[in-house]
């Protein structure tokens, strides 16, 4: 793979740098600082907003992507680096087949997304945690094979969050939708955004195209602003980071 370029790295002050390998070093153009306690989010979205393709019949993230092999590294690194993965219950639909794991996205670092997990004192794979308010899912998908939390029906983000904590999980990275991050938003705890920028139009015209927040209306009365804490770049394709707190 063509090596991540930084173009600005800015991280939080009280981020901590994550032990990467050199390999993962160099593929990500340097190092990772992340806060010991953070909700960060990943999503990829084309240059016009939109973030998902409901009812499209593809994948949206390959499909707005263009199936980025840096967009699938640094989401596979970012997995390495969480307690768990949190997702809706509608982007687990979505998503039929896949595995919420580094080295599922991300085969050719699955050694150094292990050997990092190992020195991060984690366990094999990130836990998926599904939010599902009526906890209808096909227990079929292969996902369930690693035994997913389920947590079902509606509640309180910050209580959701707190039950995470109470099993230990102090990095939580969630993968959306954009309700879910809407909520996370609305309750102000999403502390960080990890964006691709892809070099790719979608277009709107009677389907719903949802941007990366959802469910929450901000402007004018309240919007949230983020600090750019970090630019990456391969060929057209942006990598951005802002710190939300």
């Amino acid at each position: 793979m063509e090596p991540l370029q930084s173009l600005l790295e800015a991280p939080p002050p009280d981020a901590l740098e994550v032990p990467l390998n050199r390999t993962l070093e160099g593929l990500h153009g340097g190092p990772l600082g992340l806060r010991a306690d953070c909700v960060y989010s990943n999503f990829v979205s084309s240059l016009d907003g939109v973030v998902a393709l409901p009812g499209a019949g593809v994948p949206s993230g390959p499909a707005l992507s263009g199936r980025s092999e840096g967009d699938r590294f640094l989401m596979g690194l970012l997995r390495a680096c969480a307690d768990c993965v949190l997702v809706g219950a509608q982007t687990f639909r979505d998503d039929s087949g896949h595995l919420w794991t580094p080295d599922y996205i991300y085969p050719p670092c699955a050694d150094q997304f292990a050997a990092l997990r190992s020195a991060l004192g984690l366990p094999a794979q990130p836990r998926l945690v599904v939010l599902s308010a009526s906890g209808s899912l096909d227990r079929s998908e292969r996902a369930f094979e690693a035994d997913p939390l389920i947590l079902e029906g509606t509640r309180p983000m910050g209580k959701v969050l707190a039950e995470l904590r109470a099993r230990g999980w102090r990095r939580v990275l969630c993968e959306g939708g954009p309700l879910l991050i809407g909520e996370l938003v609305r309750a102000d705890l999403l502390d960080e955004a990890f964006i691709t920028l892809s070099p790719v139009l979608a277009g709107r015209d009677q389907a719903w195209r949802p941007g990366m927040v959802g469910g929450v209306e901000l402007l004018p009365e309240r919007g949230v602003w983020g600090r750019l804490a970090g630019v990456r770049r391969q060929g057209s394709h942006l990598f951005l980071r802002y710190d939300l707190r």
